[in-house]
């Protein structure tokens, strides 16, 4: 298969994480446009027989953060960003459901959103969200384990386990 093939098959992927990412259609398709062009222009710089996938997901990554920085007017965790106000489809639970999870999704801190959209909805490797995001293997485990425990606070699945303030600690000397 020939490298612009492959990298046609993972534009589902890559503009699903870019709508992700930004919460914005146009945007994503500005970011999944943006990497697509950055890939063929740098196509002789991706080493055959590695990941083409995480290469992509880096390269629209660093684009993104490139462009959340020229925006800094923009904030991601925004209380009028466009996620925050779509509408649920009608009459279906399930719909109602995916708004709360993305709703929950948006304020996670962005290190734990973007580990969360790789390593469960992209269903990369815990290696591979390591290598898009620059991150040691064990740091991807840990952000993922905050952001589904936040999550689950979040989705009210689980109340934040806190100390019980009734105990008391007694000193033996």
């Amino acid at each position: 298969m020939s490298f612009e093939n492959e990298l046609l098959a993972h534009l589902p992927q890559l503009r699903r994480y870019a709508r992700a990412l930004s919460g914005d259609r146009a945007w994503a398709d500005d970011l999944v446009q943006d990497a697509t062009e950055r890939a063929l222009n740098r196509a002789k710089s991706f080493q055959a027989g590695t990941n083409l996938r995480a290469w992509l997901f880096t390269i629209m990554r660093n684009i993104y953060i490139d462009q959340l920085r020229g925006r800094r007017d923009i904030a991601v965790d925004d209380e009028t960003a466009p996620w925050r106000q779509m509408a649920a489809p009608r009459g279906e639970v399930e719909g109602l459901v995916l708004r709360d999870v993305q709703r929950a999704l948006y304020c996670l801190p962005v290190e734990q959103r973007e580990v969360m959209l790789l390593v469960c909805v992209e269903e990369m490797s815990y290696q591979e969200a390591s290598v898009v995001l620059n991150v040691p293997t064990g740091t991807v485990m840990s952000r993922l384990s905050r952001a589904r425990e936040h999550m689950r606070v979040l989705l009210g699945e689980e109340t934040a386990k806190k100390p019980s303030s009734s105990l008391k600690v007694v000193s033996r000397s």
